[in-house]
């Protein structure tokens, strides 16, 4: 009597996805997710953002890398997952099918088991064609999608895992959201990428950001930023736009729509409003652009090229405040989070989740209750080398113009440098000397919503960030082959 044929592992995984897509089938309202990012000296354990994660009943998050500790951490979470590929990626996966498979084999196949990661989809780099870029990367994106799309399909995962291409809104271009057309030089790619998320059934990923053209244009009307109303309304033929987020949404409906794709399904990558840094950058403003966004998205108005057809999903930049960024853009750079760095609620918000404000991160492990601050005995009037040599290390971003600490004075800008220095180094004793001119203190020297940290100590850290291992991994794997 013959046997009966065995099930092969590859015949489980499909059989899994299969069972995960019947679950999924539902909900076709906006999600609201958020942006989970890691360029922070102070990371909490990723198991406590995760629970972070789940007690806000945020069901979906976006990564910026495949960082195995994340991931460990949101298996059997039930969190869907978008893991990133950064941009120094593209060229090796663009090249190598033997670096696509081995990608999709660590940081995709692995995970989605039973009990694993519900991953969803994979950014193929995060806003390749930036004009600052100048092309630096545009010739990779479609090959290495090719590559990526062949690799998730020989591990039987190309039906349910979608690659998809985070965009820039720089990406298009219009006077009016009705006239949006991608730039010139990038219509042959955009119309290669929309092809390709056609027909594998993907969406176009944008990030929108209100807040920098506020910062970056004086005469960008304030109001026009928000979603309650404004005096610069923008009337384009029978269509009014009374807030930049749909005027931006719709001039990306107008270019798809030259290509023929007007019905592509749209995510929101990127979106938020920053809480320092800034003249314009405050716990106010943030609170008001977020709680806007939120429930306009929700009311499922949509905009005026899509009138009841909101973004799929809008992910939220950023969950934590990320202190170690390059604040190049700006100071601002380093304040997006809707959660300060040690995972606290920076302001009332309700995401439309359920819970109706925000709840904080548990059980965080800080470091002792003290302090470094300059030393009021000792003569402070040279104390900028000091002052340098610590904000070169930490963040001092909050000290500037705009800043929530720009109006504590000489002395209170000093001991905040030193303070910032002193919590970096985990608060080592040695670190707080200045020549001297540093103390210790067990008085919270915080001033009004100008805050002094305090470290935590439940922290990850390695030589290198996640995204730079695996750039030095997959490079290495490439020479392999072609040497």
């Amino acid at each position: 009597m013959p046997h009966p044929p065995r099930i092969r592992a590859a015949q489980i995984r499909v059989i899994l996805v299969v069972v995960l897509l019947l679950l999924s089938v539902s909900v076709t309202e906006s999600a609201i997710g958020v942006n989970w990012g890691s360029v922070s000296f102070h990371r909490l354990k990723p198991s406590t953002v995760v629970d972070l994660l789940k007690d806000n009943k945020i069901q979906k998050v976006k990564l910026f890398d495949a960082d195995p500790d994340a991931l460990k951490a949101l298996m059997g979470s039930g969190i869907q997952v978008m893991v990133g590929i950064p941009n120094e990626m593209l060229a090796p996966l663009s090249s190598s099918t033997a670096a696509s498979d081995l990608w999709v084999r660590q940081n995709v196949s692995r995970y989605v088991v039973k009990g694993g990661v519900d991953i969803r989809y994979v950014a193929v780099g995060n806003e390749p064609f930036l004009t600052s870029y100048s092309g630096q990367f545009q010739s990779y994106v479609v090959p290495a999608l090719l590559n990526l799309q062949q690799s998730l399909a020989r591990a039987n995962l190309a039906g349910y895992v979608k690659l998809v291409v985070p965009c820039n809104a720089d990406a298009y271009e219009s006077s009016l959201p009705s006239q949006g057309a991608f730039r010139p030089e990038l219509t042959q790619i955009m119309t290669q990428l929309v092809q390709f998320l056609n027909s594998n059934g993907s969406p176009f990923v944008v990030n929108i950001y209100p807040f920098l053209s506020l910062y970056g244009n004086s005469d960008f009307p304030q109001d026009y930023a928000f979603f309650e109303g404004t005096s610069h309304a923008i009337t384009d033929g029978p269509n009014v736009y009374s807030n930049a987020f749909d005027g931006n949404f719709d001039t990306l409906v107008a270019a798809l729509n030259k290509m023929g794709y007007g019905q592509m399904p749209i995510v929101i990558g990127e979106i938020g409003w920053p809480t320092d840094g800034a003249s314009s950058a405050n716990l106010t403003a943030a609170r008001t652009f977020n709680q806007g966004l939120i429930n306009h998205v929700l009311s499922n108005k949509g905009t005026p090229l899509r009138p009841g057809a909101p973004p799929m999903d809008i992910y939220l930049f950023s969950l934590l405040d990320e202190g170690a960024k390059s604040v190049l853009p700006g100071n601002f750079e380093r304040h997006w989070g809707i959660f300060s760095f040690d995972g606290q609620a920076k302001y009332p918000l309700n995401l439309g989740l359920g819970n109706k404000l925000l709840k904080n991160a548990r059980n965080v492990q800080y470091l002792p209750s003290r302090w470094c601050v300059a030393n009021p005995s000792h003569d402070l009037s040279d104390l900028a080398n000091h002052m340098k040599l610590a904000c070169s290390v930490a963040d001092c971003t909050t000290l500037n113009y705009g800043g929530s600490c720009n109006g504590i004075g000489a002395k209170g800008n000093v001991s905040y440098a030193f303070n910032s220095y002193y919590q970096l180094q985990m608060q080592n004793e040695r670190s707080c000397d200045f020549d001297g001119l540093g103390m210790i203190t067990f008085l919270d020297p915080s001033v009004g919503e100008c805050r002094f940290l305090v470290g935590v100590t439940d922290t990850t850290s390695s030589g290198f960030a996640p995204y730079e291992r695996w750039i030095i991994f997959y490079v290495l794997i490439v020479w392999f082959f072609m040497v």
